[in-house]
């Protein structure tokens, strides 16, 4: 398939990565991104929080800052009262605002199964974009969400999640990774992503897959969401860890003291996962320290090694 072609399409195509970019002038790049899904939580309040944060995430990745966006929206308006879908959409605009982004319009469709999201365009110097393929050798990686947001879903469903964990997993995907964002612009970080929906090991394959280096995972190290675990052993892993697994373990080294529910999680697909911060070795530390300052459960968890080229290995 052929593709139409631009010399000012600077992140296209070509690999994945978590947005397109496109050069308006030698100062100015925008974002261009677009995420949709399905309902995760019971609240429509809370889930237009949640899909809002959600798409807004790529622009943050990116390392740039989102300014407009646009709903998206499709309605089963025959099944579902309108005032459903009001709550949504508050939800959304009030994340918006709180990211100091513009809603400039939208379009809604009807449909049989109700989905949420938006287009959003973000804005950012050509010369600091960050992207996935960029990684150096001893450059160290900082997750700043914990993992578990596919299972703690998975066990809701079932009924056996306190209200407790409920309210605290909400609030976490509604979270912005906007300060996240902010911090890191002040160290030297080489490449950057935001853990969604090929969990932690499918969106690190994404880095190093085809590259001249690998990464090394420090699975003890990796921040979990309260009891993901305890869920996982009891079998509620979502069919998108399954599916994760399979398209990516081929480039994945276990090492056989890493625990199979450990295995499930690193591969367990997020909902407004954290970033995925690769940072300059030097600075980690340091950046870790400011990112914790604000109350992110963050955590240094791997390193780029120049061997076993475009493999992960996990310890």
């Amino acid at each position: 398939m052929e593709f139409p072609t631009d010399s000012n399409l600077i992140v296209g195509l070509k690999h994945a990565d978590d947005a397109g970019v496109y050069k308006i002038t030698d100062d100015i790049a925008i974002i261009q991104t677009v995420d949709f899904f399905t309902p995760i939580v019971d609240d429509p309040y809370w889930f237009g929080q949640i899909a809002a944060a959600n798409a807004l995430s790529d622009v943050y990745a990116m390392g740039g800052v989102p300014k407009t966006a646009m709903n998206i929206v499709c309605f089963p308006i025959k099944q579902m009262d309108i005032s459903i879908l009001r709550r949504i959409i508050q939800g959304g605009i009030d994340k918006m605002k709180e990211a100091g982004v513009v809603l400039a319009g939208g379009h809604s469709v009807e449909d049989n199964e109700l989905k949420y999201g938006l287009a959003v365009t973000g804005f950012i110097h050509p010369d600091r974009i960050l992207t996935k393929r960029n990684l150096k050798v001893k450059d160290r990686l900082i997750l700043t969400k914990p993992l578990g947001t596919g299972i703690i879903n998975t066990a809701i469903k079932g009924g056996l999640v306190s209200a407790e964990i409920i309210e605290s997993v909400t609030k976490l995907m509604a979270s912005l990774n906007r300060e996240a964002a902010e911090i890191m612009k002040d160290y030297p970080v080489h490449a950057c992503t935001d853990i969604t929906g090929f969990g932690l090991l499918g969106h690190i394959a994404e880095m190093v897959v085809d590259s001249e280096f690998s990464i090394k995972i420090q699975s003890d190290m990796v921040p979990i969401i309260r009891g993901a675990i305890d869920y996982a052993r009891m079998g509620f892993v979502p069919g998108g860890t399954y599916r994760n697994r399979e398209f990516r373990e081929k480039i994945v080294d276990v090492s056989s003291s890493v625990d199979r529910t450990i295995q499930d999680i690193l591969f367990d697909p997020q909902t407004s996962g954290g970033l995925l911060i690769c940072v300059d070795g030097k600075s980690a530390d340091d950046l870790l320290i400011r990112l914790k300052n604000k109350g992110m459960d963050a955590a240094i968890i791997g390193e780029v090694l120049p061997e076993p080229k475009g493999r992960i290995v996990v310890k």
